[in-house]
């Protein structure tokens, strides 16, 4: 064959053009996630070196084992960022069958149980939160039907259709292991990723009309049932009237968000400094999970809290720069996934803490202790790193 034959020349050109790109690394993205992983685990070692103490006889035991983890969620993450993420879609659909069938082991002998539900599945070693697998299934999922569906999501057939696979593992959550706050996450993940592919939004308003009608007329009958009869009509309507008035239910219910706006409020401006809070021993339940902003706010103050929240706000920011230039609807829907998981699970978290709605178990993404969690939000940011090295830069002439 001819050097100067058509097949040729066309892959002249192709490796010229190859040689000519050079796949973005998005530095920004990478230090902003180090910052908060570091910033995770110093806090956690503060807050909990006298827990681990008491309850462990090592005042490192919370620390390590989230180091453990963060360094295997490190690897992941690197793994991840140099995998071609168009493979995940094909991956799609048994991804997400794998996770609802995680949420159906529970059922079984591997279900393990803490405080009144049944959430993890226990593998000797180690265990898993099967929700936190289900979210990486309906990114995957999600994004996967949207891209295939194109501009058939415009139609009305086309916007039910991704709902209803989040849907259902939305529900089985919420019901198989009584996790509402997880299964609120999924849905609202789904949401972002629609809002962004749909030009319109007329449905999404009224939806959130819906939820909020819904979501107000469950709190009045709650309290207008507990007012006449003096009994709720399950631990959800407890939250609801503790959450109201917390003072009433300050020995049960209302406790553990007493004692963590104790602690914010005496955190004041500055803080009581780093491993000085009081309320970290023994009065804040979950202190490493849930409540963990609570201690931040009493050790570094209303400025570590606002620092906080601003680092937050700039990964947000970052991974929608990220999916605002990335020409691949697939890839630009995997980064709207992971961002609207992570920006409704900082908000829901923090909102908790200061009950500013009532309370419920939202972790700290990337701070807060648990394995299954800092390893799947590591794997999320890899995919984000993966697609950000398909936007490219041109060599300089």
């Amino acid at each position: 064959m001819s050097i100067f034959s058509p097949k040729k020349r066309r892959r002249g050109l192709e490796a010229a053009r190859a040689r000519e790109w050079i796949p973005f690394k998005d530095y920004t993205l990478f230090f902003v996630i180090i910052a908060l992983l570091l910033f995770g685990l110093v806090m956690l070692y503060s807050i909990t070196s006298y827990q681990g103490q008491v309850q462990w006889g090592d005042p490192g035991f919370y620390f390590n084992n989230q180091a453990r983890y963060t360094a295997a969620g490190l690897a992941i993450m690197f793994v991840a960022a140099y995998f071609p993420y168009a493979v995940t879609k094909q991956l799609a659909v048994p991804v997400y069958l794998a996770s609802v069938v995680s949420v159906l082991l529970t059922l079984t002998p591997l279900g393990y149980s803490a405080n009144g539900a049944t959430r993890w599945l226990d593998f000797k070693y180690f265990n898993v939160q099967p929700a936190e697998i289900v979210k990486v299934g309906v990114i995957f999922l999600t994004a996967s039907i949207i891209d295939r569906l194109g501009t058939r999501v415009n139609t009305i057939r086309g916007f039910i259709i991704p709902l209803i696979p989040a849907g259902i593992a939305a529900l089985m959550i919420w019901k198989i292991t009584r996790n509402m706050s997880s299964a609120i996450i999924v849905m609202a993940i789904v949401m972002g990723m629609l809002f962004v592919a749909c030009p319109f939004y007329k449905p999404f308003i009224a939806m959130a009309a819906l939820v909020i009608a819904g979501g107000g007329y469950w709190i009045y009958h709650t309290v207008e049932t507990a007012r006449e009869s003096g009994v709720t009509a399950d631990f959800r309507g407890e939250r609801i009237l503790a959450w109201l008035n917390p003072q009433a239910y300050a020995d049960n219910k209302a406790y553990q968000t007493l004692q963590a706006l104790y602690a914010i409020g005496s955190g004041g401006i500055f803080g009581k400094g780093l491993g000085q809070s009081m309320q970290k021993l023994g009065h804040v339940p979950e202190l490493q999970n849930d409540m963990i902003f609570s201690i931040i706010c009493e050790e570094l103050g209303l400025f570590g809290a606002i620092a906080v929240m601003l680092i937050y706000l700039f990964l947000i920011w970052r991974l929608a720069v990220i999916a605002s230039n990335t020409a691949d609807l697939y890839g630009a829907l995997l980064v709207i996934g992971v961002m609207t998981h992570i920006a409704v699970q900082v908000i829901l978290n923090i909102a908790v803490v200061t009950n500013t709605i009532p309370n419920t178990g939202v972790t700290l993404p990337f701070i807060s202790y648990g394995g299954t969690s800092i390893l799947l939000l590591l794997a999320e940011i890899g995919v984000v790193m993966s697609v950000s090295r398909k936007l490219g830069i041109k060599k300089p002439v």
